[in-house]
């Protein structure tokens, strides 16, 4: 099992409710490709740093979780479709 991070900016032009469900979609596919999540750090709103499909802020989530090396792969192409989620960077956290 190998650790790994997903950041995922979700569009400022929304309610808190679809804020939380594209979290929570993010989280359910991280489960049911066999990963297990470990810590979900909110870091609220902020600007981003260009504008993206005519807006200017985003909320940022970092989701870690534990997982296979072939997770990261199958997560992306499902979070590219997630609504309200602009943008997405799945990494691997490498112990220095």
């Amino acid at each position: 099992m190998n650790k790994y991070e997903l950041a995922v900016v979700v569009s400022a032009n929304v309610d808190d409710e679809a804020k939380t469900k594209a979290v929570d979609k993010c989280k359910a596919l991280i489960e049911r490709f066999g990963g297990t999540v470990t810590n979900v750090d909110d870091w609220g709103k902020k600007k981003l740093a260009y504008e993206i499909q005519k807006q200017t802020e985003g909320f940022y989530y970092f989701i870690q979780f534990d997982a296979e090396a072939s997770v990261p792969a199958e997560l992306e192409s499902r979070v590219r479709i997630v609504d309200n989620v602009i943008r997405y960077l799945c990494v691997r956290n490498d112990e220095a």
